[in-house]
């Protein structure tokens, strides 16, 4: 599978990151972007081509994947717009943007319908990583099967049937893994004021959250049973969730989370009346 990105940032570098070699080799991906760093330490790590600006190559192969900006993406989709329309085959178009709903990058695509909207997450970097996915009008099967393929290289993938959704997707997992390393900012700044050392708190913190969300992955159960059965009442933990839900622990973080689904809807309003 050929592969062109359209855009070298942290999202593409992870998705490079867990393709190169796994899905494709290196030297079939190629990836456009403005910055000359970026460019320069992409092909240096995967062997891939690079191009400062958007190319003929971007056409060339089967997925091209918009991985630029929200703000940036009508006038990228207005560079790219004369090269599908002369390309002697129709790539599929995976935009990982968030908030440009497929419709508006349809239009500013003149029309084109081969367009797949998702949002995948960093843990993609080491083949962790969820990817909620929309198939716009145009997708053809055998795309569908190529974009799930191409995104369950890099972690685990969703197909969505209502593209508002997507907006929910990046505020749970998109951005999730932001929340995560905030959770253990947090836990390792309790630890080292506890008097664990900061590299000593972190390690529990790390390793505790990872074996936590394993035991919930595999386990059948609900959270709260799983919640519960570390909670004696009287003990430590039940001071802690006691304390945690005194704060209003539980309903901040639902409130952040829609903060970030109505962020993602306001891009798409803003952006699409474009």
């Amino acid at each position: 599978m050929k592969i062109a990105f359209i855009g070298g940032g942290n999202m593409a570098a992870a998705l490079i990151a867990g393709l190169a070699g796994r899905v494709t080799p290196g030297a079939n991906i190629h990836v456009v972007d403005p910055n000359p760093a970026a460019l320069e330490h992409l092909q240096r790590e995967y062997g891939l081509t690079t191009a400062g600006a958007i190319d003929a190559a971007v056409t060339q192969g089967e997925v091209i994947v918009l991985a630029v900006k929200p703000q940036n993406m009508r006038d990228v989709a207005a560079a790219l717009q004369p090269l599908l329309a002369a390309a002697a085959h129709q790539p599929l178009v995976i935009s990982i943007a968030a908030g440009i709903r497929a419709r508006d990058l349809s239009r500013w695509l003149g029309g084109y319908g081969a367009i797949v909207r998702c949002m995948p997450n960093t843990p993609a970097l080491i083949g962790m990583g969820i990817t909620g996915m929309v198939a716009y009008e145009g997708v053809s099967a055998a795309q569908r099967t190529m974009a799930d393929g191409m995104l369950a290289g890099v972690g685990k993938t969703m197909w969505l049937d209502d593209e508002a959704l997507i907006d929910a997707v990046t505020a749970v997992s998109g951005s999730g893994p932001a929340y995560v390393f905030y959770f253990l900012e947090a836990l390792q700044q309790a630890g080292a004021e506890l008097g664990l050392t900061p590299a000593q708190s972190l390690a529990l913190a790390q390793a505790t959250f990872a074996g936590a969300a394993e035991l919930a992955g595999r386990s059948d159960e609900p959270l709260s049973t799983l919640r519960e059965r570390v909670t004696s009442k009287g003990g430590t933990t039940y001071a802690a969730l006691t304390s945690m839900e005194a704060a209003g622990v539980k309903d901040a973080i639902a409130t952040a989370v829609k903060a970030a689904a109505a962020r993602g809807k306001e891009l798409g309003d803003e952006l699409g009346a474009q």
